[in-house]
């Protein structure tokens, strides 16, 4: 007999993901576990095709972690699992969890004044307008800062203009990025090379080093990276941000203006979005084929760390340009992600987000006081969710039966979409 069992986890109380299962490899040596794809019921030929097109499109390291495993590591011409490689902006959503840790130890606030730390001057704004700019909106991209100077890698005093007041705009600007690193190293009384090491890569194994703001390292230092925030930043037993309201930001929309940028991290499943050196607003997912839940680290040259939630999946992708030359997101992930998700074609544990054909129905359809929900069996398990137009996420839940109900009265009137993996259903609420 179905049951008919009300599940309602509020965001407040955090996304519901089952950690069981996740193996952690050792924080220092080689020794990592492995799993092979065809016991995960994975189409090998499939897989084969993406190996393919990755060394096609000037890859050097293809990592795929499934629940902390290593299901494939590839690496293509004389670049090895040794090689050291950099991660350009993919390491912006490493110091947004940097700056999470420094929060936790009370060595700064988010909405302190960056000029709190880099001292008054640090801009050529008057005191006034920058005294408004707070690290909140360094790490959202809308310092306000005028990003038609001609180099926006410039971090002197000179460099830095007035356009428009802090937190009124998004766009992609390196410069007030570079400067979280200073505010850090300023807040704790050491390099932040030295921090990183001592507070992330001791705890984790990620190892690297920071270099004129950008972090190098070794193509498995990337997946730990993943694995880390694939467990909601505890690493095994050890709880690395305990701040999980901050945790719980940095990969939800952070401003009005980009629905699919959080705290550094780029967000897929999203409204619209925003592309580097554009202040255009595009409609839609930023990669539709790949599930709405994915979230990324993205860097120029397509550095990708793609993380999955609902598929307990990691992918590291590094290497010279795929294509056109750009910062962050790039044709190189829809092309991916399309031959991607042919590859779990057979899986038991992730089959519900492959080539099946995976239902959701939702009746009443307007709801009012709560909707039936009734989902492919396949989906048992996973976690669904309800999102807002706005893009932002109201509820998680984990799906315990094809059957449920979810109560929406607490809703107000308008549209709402519920998202499982990479289906989605819209629905209205009166």
């Amino acid at each position: 007999m179905k049951k008919n069992l009300t599940l309602l986890f509020l965001l407040a109380f955090g996304p519901v993901f089952s950690q069981s299962g996740y193996y952690y490899p050792p924080l220092t040596g080689s020794s990592w576990d492995t799993v092979s794809p065809q016991s995960l019921g994975w189409c090998i030929d499939k897989l084969d095709s993406v190996i393919e097109f990755s060394g096609q499109k000037n890859s050097k390291a293809l990592i795929i972690l499934y629940k902390g495993r290593i299901a494939l590591e590839k690496y293509y011409g004389s670049f090895t699992g040794d090689s050291i490689w950099y991660w350009a902006s993919a390491g912006k959503s490493l110091t947004s969890l940097i700056t999470g840790i420094a929060q936790d130890q009370n060595l700064l606030s988010i909405s302190d004044s960056t000029s709190k730390y880099l001292g008054a001057g640090w801009t050529n704004c008057t005191p006034t307008q920058e005294a408004q700019i707070k690290i909140v909106h360094q790490l959202t991209m809308t310092t306000g800062l005028d990003y038609h100077y001609p180099d926006l890698d410039c971090v002197a005093d000179s460099c830095l203009n007035y356009h428009a007041p802090a937190g009124t705009e998004w766009y992609y600007y390196n410069a007030p990025y570079h400067l979280i690193q200073d505010v850090i190293a300023n807040a704790s009384g050491v390099t932040y090379n030295a921090y990183t090491v001592s507070h992330l890569s001791t705890r984790t194994g990620i190892y690297g080093y920071w270099f004129d703001y950008i972090f190098y390292s070794k193509p498995l230092a990337a997946a730990r990276l993943g694995l880390l925030m694939l467990n909601n930043a505890v690493w095994n037993t050890d709880t690395i941000l305990r701040d999980r309201q901050y945790l719980d930001n940095s990969r939800n929309t952070s401003q009005n203006y980009n629905q699919s940028y959080g705290y550094l991290w780029w967000l897929n499943g999203k409204s619209s979005f925003m592309s580097p050196g554009s202040t255009i607003v595009f409609p839609g997912m930023l990669c539709p084929p790949a599930p709405p839940d994915m979230y990324a680290a993205l860097g120029k040259n397509d550095q990708k760390i793609y993380i999955v939630p609902s598929m307990d999946l990691v992918v590291v992708r590094m290497g010279d340009a795929a294509g056109q030359v750009l910062l962050g997101p790039s044709s190189f992930d829809s092309d991916f992600w399309e031959k991607l998700m042919q590859v779990f074609c057979n899986s038991s544990d992730v089959s519900a987000y492959g080539a099946i054909n995976s239902e959701i129905q939702i009746q009443p359809n307007p709801a009012n006081a709560c909707v039936r929900v009734r989902v492919n069996e396949a989906l048992i398990g996973k976690e669904i969710s309800i999102y807002g137009m706005d893009g932002g996420k109201i509820m998680g839940l984990r799906i315990s039966d094809s059957e449920f109900t979810i109560q929406t009265g607490y809703l107000a009137s308008g549209i709402y979409f519920l998202k499982a993996g990479p289906l989605t259903r819209k629905f209205v609420v009166d």
